[in-house]
């Protein structure tokens, strides 16, 4: 995105002959990696989804929201469907928000940014990891294995530290401190799986899926955060959309407060003393029988056995502490995480650049003049359903067109 705006910006400039650059004009993207778009590709289980139909400030963690709304407003979720739709990928709203490519197919999103940088002459340069950027009176010196460079502006771009494999291993964090930045306290995996203590009985019942709450409490109680969504229950713990969107604030609570802890209600629409007068009223009934309706088998049978009762006990013979233990079972459980599946599978990374940093108006380093950030570098990360692209295509586009030597402002015009 940031190399698309900024060689849209250049065309737009007189003198200027894409077909035939000049070094003073040309836009050069070098990527260490052997092939471009391998985060796009592996979004959304291969679909990529593109934005979420509504991106609000709150749907961010980071320095600072009030900054991620400057910038987002920028380039919102109209502008990146106008900007794809001149591109010929039309995209769809599914059920959950999520805003995917109709093809359902990610490789349509690659090819239509690939085929527009083509276009703009933009020289992209796999295989060219950057090693070293120095400062000088004429811009920057950019080295690595591929040789040396010379640029009067450049953008880093570079990601965070999540999916490594990618080529966003964290040295984007070096290039930018070497050129003075500094980094947030904490940096750590975000929307990332959850492990679990491996005597839990989560760790038997892999494969189930259904939506349940989970939330965060500071060892004092205090709600800290919560989400209610689709969860997976799998051979190590939980993953799935829910508990890869409360891992951050988990992460950043214990870090704070080791006595922080992850709770799950199994029935998020279920009050506890609903629960309790169902129970009481089973007569002959199973809690087992009572709970096939309302939660797959196995997880009925596990959750029986950890309130300590027989789920083929008749509802006549359950005393008030067993219907309590079970009711607290489905709707109170603390959940004990030993850790994460880390940067390895993590989506996106919490902390970064700050965005105290950078000039919100043109992501120019208020630091290093000339150096411009965007992406996931910065300490911005959203939760799971297209957020974090959103932040990518917006910072991008102000990234890419100030750095061409505008600042960019939305229009209403710039996908047409």
């Amino acid at each position: 995105m940031a190399a698309i705006t900024a060689g849209r910006a250049l065309a737009d400039q007189p003198g200027t002959h894409l077909d035939h650059p000049t070094p003073s004009t040309r836009v050069v993207l070098l990527d260490g990696a052997p092939r471009l778009g391998a985060k796009i590709l592996a979004a959304g289980g291969g679909r990529c989804n593109v934005t979420h139909f509504e991106v609000k400030p709150e749907d961010f963690c980071g320095t600072s929201r009030h900054s991620i709304r400057k910038v987002m407003s920028r380039f919102p979720v109209e502008e990146t469907i106008g900007f794809f739709r001149a591109l010929g990928v039309e995209l769809k709203r599914e059920d959950t928000g999520k805003l995917f490519p109709v093809t359902d197919k990610a490789r349509t999103v690659l090819e239509a940014l690939l085929r527009e940088a083509a276009a703009l002459g933009v020289n992209i340069q796999v295989n060219h990891r950057v090693q070293a950027v120095e400062k000088n009176d004429g811009g920057f010196a950019l080295s690595g294995p591929f040789g040396r460079l010379a640029a009067k502006k450049i953008i880093l771009a570079t990601g965070g530290k999540s999916l490594p494999t990618t080529g966003s291993d964290g040295w984007g964090y070096a290039l930018a401190q070497s050129l003075g930045h500094g980094l947030t306290p904490r940096i750590f995996p975000a929307l990332v799986p959850l492990v679990l203590a491996e005597d839990h009985f989560i760790r038997s019942i892999s494969g189930i899926t259904l939506p349940t709450t989970l939330e965060v409490r500071a060892g004092s109680g205090k709600r800290i955060a919560a989400f209610t969504d689709s969860t997976l229950c799998t051979h190590f713990g939980l993953s799935g959309p829910c508990a890869l969107n409360i891992s951050r604030f988990l992460t950043e609570a214990l870090a704070e407060d080791p006595a922080a802890k992850l709770w799950i209600r199994w029935l998020p629409g279920a009050a506890p003393e609903s629960l309790d007068a169902d129970l009481q009223n089973l007569g002959p009934g199973s809690p087992l029988g009572y709970l096939r309706g309302k939660l797959p088998e196995r997880l009925a049978l596990a959750l029986c056995q950890a309130a300590g009762i027989d789920p083929k006990t008749p509802g006549h013979r359950l005393g008030k502490a067993d219907r309590k233990n079970l009711v607290r079972a489905l709707t109170d459980m603390p959940l004990p995480v030993i850790g994460d599946k880390g940067y390895n599978v993590a989506e996106v990374t919490a902390g970064g650049i700050p965005l105290t940093e950078i000039d919100l108006k043109t992501m120019e380093s208020r630091l290093c003049p000339g150096l411009y950030l965007c992406g996931e570098i910065c300490d911005v990360d959203g939760r799971i359903g297209g957020f974090n692209f959103q932040w990518a295509w917006a910072s991008g586009y102000v990234a890419g067109g100030a750095a061409a030597g505008l600042v960019p402002v939305w229009s209403g015009t710039a996908g047409r």
